[in-house]
């Protein structure tokens, strides 16, 4: 679905196949990726919504900092939350695309310098290397502060 989303869209990217990868860190590792430019997507829900973060796979959410963007508390939605959620996806490999799955999208800012970033393609053996400059253009995130 990404990949055929970023070809209507008229995006440069490439597809990178390798071996199957559970966490992000590990898949920036199969890849020789920095885990500072592997971006990785964490679901958390408010209470109403669900709400896509996006951050480096080195760092973790801080779910303080995370509400006060949301502007209510959040926690990490479940499993069972989720799989209807991405139903064309393997659970954990979400690409960092919220608008595709009527879901708000916030960006850490740490993201935000980097010229291209890596991200999961839907499946745990597939990523696509995109620039940041036409993620952004793509997706509009909220960009703000919210890993440690």
């Amino acid at each position: 679905m990404i990949e055929e989303y970023l070809r209507n869209k008229g995006v440069g990217f490439e597809v990178i196949r390798h071996e199957r990868a559970y966490t992000a860190q590990e898949t920036a590792a199969t890849e020789h990726v920095s885990g500072h430019l592997f971006a990785k997507t964490v679901i958390v829900h408010d209470g109403e919504k669900f709400h896509m973060l996006v951050l480096p796979a080195s760092h973790a959410v801080d779910f303080k900092k995370a509400g006060e963007l949301v502007g209510k508390k959040v926690r990490l939605a479940t499993e069972d939350e989720m799989t209807p959620l991405f139903s064309e996806c393997e659970l954990g490999a979400e690409p960092p695309f919220g608008s595709l799955y009527h879901m708000k999208t916030l960006v850490d800012n740490m993201l935000a310098g980097a010229e291209a970033i890596v991200f999961r393609a839907g499946t745990h053996e597939k990523t696509i290397k995109m620039r940041y400059a036409d993620y952004v253009t793509l997706e509009n995130p909220a960009v703000g502060s919210f890993a440690k």
